[in-house]
């Protein structure tokens, strides 16, 4: 987008900024991205989401929910499964990222690629990946709330404490 500015008595046309490379974009125009949003790299160090870059061990869809786990001493994320300890639920993306590429993600607030949700509470599913609003039963299950649907596409997620069911 475009906006006439007034410098020196002159009009002026500047491009304005929907993300941030950082210092070097001091003093440009802000302007909204291609959600109506600010970009999250527009906002200061601690505002935002609360998110980060991790390694995929595996291809990944929007929506999923992600464990992350160790591999050979580096920080790798996967598809949470309830089926066995240790793929518990700690975050979620918002997007699709193919097997070993780096995948940003989040862990608090709402993940809005998810669809066909009762309003209540959602479970770690044993369908990696995926949540349920009917909690594991089978010994060895994990049982985790991974959230509260507020939407039939909106899951607000708040991770519980896991428990392995005997």
């Amino acid at each position: 987008m475009k906006f006439l500015i007034a410098v020196a008595g002159q009009l002026t046309e500047v491009s304005g900024q929907a993300t941030s490379a950082g210092p070097g974009d001091a003093g440009k125009i802000v302007q909204l991205d291609g959600t109506g949003k600010l970009d999250v790299s527009l906002l200061p160090t601690g505002i935002g989401a609360d998110t980060s870059v991790i390694q995929t061990s595996e291809a990944l869809s929007a929506g999923d929910v992600v464990n992350v786990h160790d591999v050979a001493g580096a920080f790798r994320v996967r598809k949470a499964d309830a089926t066995s300890s240790g793929k518990e639920a700690h975050g979620f993306v918002l997007a699709a990222f193919g097997s070993g590429l780096p995948a940003t993600v989040y862990f608090e607030g709402s993940n809005t690629q998810v669809s066909a949700l009762t309003p209540g509470v959602r479970y770690l599913s044993t369908t990696p990946g995926s949540t349920t609003s009917t909690p594991p039963s089978a010994a060895g299950n994990v049982v985790q709330v991974v959230g509260l649907a507020v939407a039939a596409t909106v899951l607000n997620f708040d991770r519980g404490t896991p428990i392995v069911l005997a």
